[in-house]
């Protein structure tokens, strides 16, 4: 059926009157002609949002703000950690900026435009985007606290991280909020210059009532190096989708992920990746733990451009279902147009090992804990990178969260 107002959904009904005026018209023309994407779109045929969104809140506006809500604690309290407080998409004072850190706003989305409606409705909605210079070595983790506070809201933001050549960086986003049916679209633009490195961690553990719609993009330099570490916990439905450039021969890239989701939840993460120049690496593992009804999702695609001799490129996809109504949806690809390169993915999905949970609770372990250790065993491989121990033992909690049932409903 072709798009029209008169077919709209009413999540595209009001997503057409916010979009209404906006100086930024590129998503309105995209709404208008296609409505939100379906499983029609080859990259969202697993996470239809044509069907799974029904309802949009209301924009969020700075005046609902207080001083209070500027300031508050999120999920995550790090020692010493430099807190950027973002509120309903604009951002606090930063009190304890170190050196090497420098910290500006510009006008507008630093999403690079795109043919996608998540990319459009970030340049449509953000005003204005931080940017983030950092040079030299800061021993500070920098840790970008997005929160949606207060009644249900839909919230846009988005950060532009510049590492400078040969510098080094640690930093995590966190995304949280109140228990109400909230819908977030969240962008991240990170240029790493020459030899610079950083670790990015993105942890979403905003309640089981959210929408949280989010975009990163990381361009990586000539011996740049770049970790990445996704944990999703939280939200309703959930599409986190990564955009990478190998850039500058050298690069290495570490993608990593984790899935955590449970009745209901429905967690998307698409992954693309584009091996510019010759001699680059990328290693790529996502895992998941699916319990109850609920739905996790992984679409990976490498593509290696045919001047991109000797890449090296390896994804790995690996999920666990613990109970009958789980679903693992899994897409790995790969676009290979240089005959002299190192390339594979693999897939593989089931169910705990019934001879290594014999083996547990043939020692008096019970079968819970069991259970719990097994899984533990099974996610904690992504974590153990993660060196900083408060940063770790914060990650390792919401997998013990996860495990216990505690996890934001």
């Amino acid at each position: 059926m072709k798009f029209s107002a008169n077919n709209a959904t009413s999540a595209e009904k009001q997503l057409l009157e916010q979009l209404d005026g906006m100086k930024d018209s590129t998503a309105l023309k995209i709404l208008q002609r296609f409505g939100l994407p379906s499983r029609r779109v080859e990259a969202y045929h697993y996470t239809d949002l044509k069907a799974l969104m029904s309802h949009v809140p209301p924009l969020a506006k700075s005046d609902d703000l207080t001083d209070s809500d500027l300031g508050a604690a999120g999920e995550f309290d790090l020692k010493d950690a430099i807190k950027i407080p973002v509120r309903n998409g604009f951002f606090g004072k930063v009190s304890n900026l170190a050196e090497g850190f420098e910290i500006s706003e510009n006008s507008g989305s630093a999403l690079t435009e795109r043919k996608d409606m998540i990319v459009a409705l970030n340049r449509a909605l953000v005003n204005n985007s931080l940017n983030i210079k950092i040079s030299g070595a800061p021993s500070e983790i920098l840790h970008i606290d997005w929160q949606i506070p207060g009644s249900a809201a839909h919230s846009a933001g988005c950060v532009e991280i510049e590492l400078e050549k040969g510098a080094k960086a640690v930093i995590i986003e966190t995304i949280s909020g109140s228990d109400e049916a909230h819908l977030g679209n969240f962008g991240s633009r990170i240029i790493l210059g020459e030899g610079a490195e950083i670790t990015h961690i993105l942890v979403d553990v905003s309640s089981r009532k959210t929408t949280r719609l989010q975009t990163i993009e990381y361009e990586i330099g000539q011996n740049a190096k770049m970790h990445n570490l996704l944990i999703n916990s939280g939200a309703k439905l959930s599409r986190t989708q990564i955009f990478t450039n190998f850039n500058g021969e050298g690069a290495f890239g570490d993608f990593n992920g984790l899935n955590l989701v449970d009745e209901g939840q429905h967690c998307d993460i698409t992954l693309d990746t584009i091996h510019k120049v010759p001699n680059t690496i990328s290693t790529q593992k996502f895992k998941a733990v699916v319990r109850n009804r609920a739905k996790a999702i992984f679409q990976g695609r490498i593509l290696v451009e045919s001047i991109a001799q000797k890449t090296d490129a390896k994804m790995m996809i690996q999920g666990l279902m613990l109970s009958e109504g789980a679903q693992i949806l899994s897409k790995p690809e790969l676009e290979i147009f240089a005959d002299d390169v190192q390339c594979g993915h693999g897939s593989t999905c089931g169910e705990l090992d019934e001879d290594s949970l014999f083996y547990l609770m043939s020692r008096g372990i019970r079968r819970d804990k069991a259970t719990s250790m097994l899984i533990r065993a099974f996610a904690e491989e992504l974590l153990e990178p993660i060196k900083d121990e408060q940063l770790n033992g914060q990650l390792s909690g919401i997998l013990d969260e996860w495990l216990e049932g505690k996890a934001k409903v």
